[in-house]
This record gives C-alpha cells, sequence and structure tokens, in this order.
C-alpha cells in the first residue's frame, strides 16, 4: 500500500510529514521504517517524521527521530506541522496542536510563524564531553532535554559525529546537546547534536533553550528578543513576562508525493 507524503522544513531542519487522518500508517510506522524514510541515500531524507493524527478536538503531531525514536517536542517540526495544516488541511492561524508535551499554540508572523513554546525549566548544571574536552553546561528542558554550553568558537567541539558524553543520571533518555557563541547584544550562534538524529542545521527547542540560559547570563530583562544563528539559518526567541517562550521562525513545505514506507 502507498502513503501521501510530504517533506518540509524549519531553518533546514528537515522532515517527513505523513498525513495519518484515519490511523492507517500508525501500525505501520515501526522505527525500522522510520529510518528508511529518513535515510538521505536510500530513502526520501529526514531530520525525523511528523505523523499528522485528526483526532477529535484537533491534531496530535506524532513525531519520531530519524533513528526511529520517539521525541517529546520539535520546535521546527510544529512549525511545518502548522504549515502543512493550513496549506493541505485547511487550518486556520492561530492554530492549537497536541504534541506529547502538551498543546502548542502557532501563529502566523509575516511570512513566519511564531509557536508558543510554554515555560521553560532552568534545571541543574551539568557537563558534556567530546574527545576527552570537557564544557560546563546548563540542563534545561524545553519539553525534551537539553544541555547549553558556551564555547570560543563553533569549530571548537568538531565534527559531532558521536553524542557527547553526559550525565546518564541527569539524562536517563539522552539529550539535545547544544554549542553556543555570543555574536553581539542579544544575539548567538549555536551548533546541535540531537539525540535520535546526531548534528543538524537547526533544532527549535535548541534555539530556545539557548536564548533561555544566554538571557540569564545577561540579566537580560524578560520580554528581550534574541537572535539565534543556527546553520541552516535565524531563529527569534523571546523569553516573555509570563513565563513563556515564544519561538519565531520559517516553515517551507519543498516536496510531496507517494510512499510504500
Amino acid at each position: 500500500m502507498s502513503y501521501p507524503f510530504l517533506k518540509g522544513h524549519g531553518t533546514e531542519n528537515d522532515f517527513v510529514v505523513l498525513p495519518d487522518p484515519d490511523g492507517t500508517v500508525h501500525g505501520d510506522l515501526t522505527p525500522e521504517r522510520v529510518q528508511a524514510l529518513c535515510d538521505r541515500r536510500s530513502g526520501i531524507g529526514a531530520d525525523g517524521v511528523l505523523r499528522a493524527v485528526r483526532e477529535d478536538d484537533g491534531w496530535f503531531m506524532d513525531y519520531r527521530n530519524s533513528d526511529g525514536s520517539v521525541s517529546e517536542m520539535c520546535g521546527n517540526g510544529v512549525r511545518v506541522f502548522a504549515r502543512y495544516l493550513h496549506h493541505r488541511e485547511g487550518e486556520s492561524f492561530p492554530m492549537r496542536i497536541r504534541t506529547r508535551d502538551g498543546v502548542k499554540t502557532v501563529e502566523q508572523s509575516g511570512a513566519e510563524l511564531t509557536v508558543d513554546m510554554g515555560a521553560p525549566q532552568v534545571l541543574e548544571e551539568t557537563s558534556v564531553s567530546i574527545g576527552g574536552r570537557t564544557w560546563p553546561a546548563r540542563h534545561v528542558s524545553m519539553g525534551n532535554p537539553h544541555a547549553v554550553a558556551f564555547v570560543d568558537n563553533l569549530a571548537e567541539p568538531g565534527a559531532l559525529l558521536e553524542e557527547p558524553e553526559h550525565d546518564d543520571a541527569i539524562y536517563p533518555d539522552g539529550v539535545n546537546v547544544e554549542f553556543v557563541v555570543r555574536r553581539g547584544e542579544h544575539h548567538v550562534a549555536m551548533r546541535v547534536h540531537e539525540r535520535g538524529a546526531g548534528e543538524t542545521r537547526s533544532c527549535g527547542t535548541g534555539a530556545c533553550a539557548a536564548a533561555v540560559v544566554t538571557a540569564l547570563g545577561d540579566d537580560a530583562p524578560r520580554g528581550t528578543a534574541y537572535r539565534v544563528d543556527v546553520p541552516g539559518g535565524t531563529l527569534t526567541v523571546v523569553w516573555t513576562e509570563d513565563d513563556r517562550v515564544l519561538m519565531t521562525g520559517p516553515a517551507v513545505l519543498v516536496a510531496e508525493g507517494t510512499t510504500d514506507l
């Protein structure tokens, strides 16, 4: 049986979108099939899969990493998901999308989309290591776990081919690691290694975590907009007075077709 799919990206963090309004796809979506879809040589190629599930009260975003593992949340993915719902399912903005990290509200901001990512949890100090080098980091949860480490330059961590070593007691299910440099006032750049996907061109929840940690270090007033440059583009993050993190960035649909998974 063949299934329709779409391909999209947010700051070049790319996804296969599988419409599944009646649940037909779910039983076939094994970790092995997710891996096959995301393979950049023999599949469609993506950092993850977004399964679009229609429910009585709206839509649920079932997100899988490219290794087939399930994740709680994906910030760039939810924008792509909203773009799909608007262009293919006729949903209007603002829209509410259910995720494993609760309901996310998405609004239009000109050509870009803004997601209310919810309240950040700023947790303990920790560290991450690669190739015998160790950096201090801050544990932040944006629905999924992050370790934010500041470096002198973005080449410092190397190729990020392997998952950085981390404290398993703090991150029993793995962690997304952001390496961050300051570029100017309220302006940072970052690279990211995502659990279940490796180094990606962008991570929306990671950009939020990086902005939150930077704002704390700057003692910046709430409502300050931070520019976060990633290899795939730029995101804008605002930590509001009422303890919400708003992330704004592009979401682009680039292809559609059918696949037998």
